[in-house]
């Protein structure tokens, strides 16, 4: 398919995409169990995909996704509270020190920069050390980040361990799936670039790669600081999806949750990371939801079903998709393609 032709069929299936959402919307309502699955879903396929980015494509072993998550959400947050409601949520600050309310856009890119800086910062030291002291170091530094944020010597800025709320929300699914979209489009365009290839080439022999004259560190940090942007994108929209915000959410789990879809999904393949991600998210939040009551047949009571069932069939389900899709659900392949083992296939069988 020529270029020009992808363009046109890119923009035909985003348009469809959204149109299908508008009908969902309509006919649900904003606040159905399956719109709220479908905003959720799209926040984590991002902050999926940013963390296969680093993950998947460049073979660095990262655990401080939640950190800069944490991060985003907080920028967004501060940034965005109206004044005439500060004096509320700084209560026990006299109101907070920040003399502004920026734009919700204006918000979402400073929590996107913030990160970045964050991570440009964290991965001078941390860079230079290879797989699992990599993971350990930026484990640490999202519980450190963590901690800083609830401390109250920042709590003008930050509102020490309490709620922050009253900020920009969004209502509608429609602006969740553009911006997670539009973050998506650019992550799979950077990877099909000469830096994509040269992630992909770090990943799969450092040696080699720095032979052909590869920066190795400049590469690594680059992947770094891009995954962390996007990350803070997907923690401020999370921000906006809760409607209220608390550090304490953003624990090391929030990391392993993100890490387990991008496994689920395929290490190295996007659209396997929002597949995954929109399953994870159906099946904890939504599908598997009945686990957790308890249900009687008449005067039997069927046995097992009560609070917390739920996360333990979850659980089994998860691991009898990693024991038969070792590489993921989608491998390092993706969507679209599919097809060219069948265009190719065709094309011998004409010959």
């Amino acid at each position: 398919m020529k270029p020009y032709k992808k363009i046109i069929a890119s923009f035909a299936l985003l348009a469809l995409m959204f149109l299908a959402l508008y009908f969902l919307e309509q006919h649900f309502g904003k606040r159905s169990m399956l719109i709220t699955v479908l905003k959720k879903g799209a926040i984590y396929a991002l902050i999926a995909v940013s963390m296969n980015l680093l993950n998947g494509f460049t073979g660095l072993f990262s655990l401080g996704q939640a950190g800069f998550m944490l991060v985003g959400a907080y920028t967004y947050a501060v940034l965005t509270i109206p004044m005439a409601r500060r004096a509320a949520v700084y209560q026990y600050y006299d109101g907070g020190i920040i003399p502004f309310t920026a734009p919700a856009i204006v918000g979402i890119l400073a929590a996107g920069l913030l990160a970045a800086l964050i991570a440009a910062l964290i991965g001078l030291p941390v860079l230079r050390l290879k797989s699992d002291y990599l993971a350990i170091a930026t484990l640490g530094f999202a519980e450190i980040i963590r901690a800083i944020i609830q401390w109250d010597t920042l709590g003008p800025i930050t509102n020490g361990s309490n709620l922050l709320k009253t900020y920009p929300t969004f209502k509608s699914v429609i602006p969740v799936f553009a911006a997670c979209a539009l973050c998506i489009g650019v992550i799979v365009l950077l990877i099909h670039s000469t830096y994509g290839r040269a992630f992909k080439a770090i990943r799969d022999d450092e040696i080699a790669a720095e032979a052909m004259g590869i920066n190795l560190f400049h590469h690594k940090q680059m992947a770094f600081v891009i995954s962390s942007f996007f990350a803070g994108i997907g923690g401020a929209l999370l921000a906006m999806y809760q409607g209220s915000l608390q550090a304490n959410a953003f624990k090391s789990s929030m990391t392993y949750e993100i890490l387990l879809i991008v496994v689920i999904g395929g290490m190295g393949s996007i659209s396997g990371s929002v597949i995954a991600s929109f399953l994870f998210i159906a099946c904890s939040e939504w599908w598997l939801r009945f686990l957790d009551t308890e249900m009687y047949i008449g005067t039997f009571k069927v046995p097992l079903l009560r609070s917390g069932f739920r996360m333990v069939v979850f659980s089994a389900v998860i691991m009898v998709v990693v024991l038969f899709f070792r590489k993921g659900i989608m491998g390092e392949k993706e969507i679209w393609d599919l097809r060219r083992p069948r265009r190719r296939a065709g094309k011998e069988a004409g010959r």
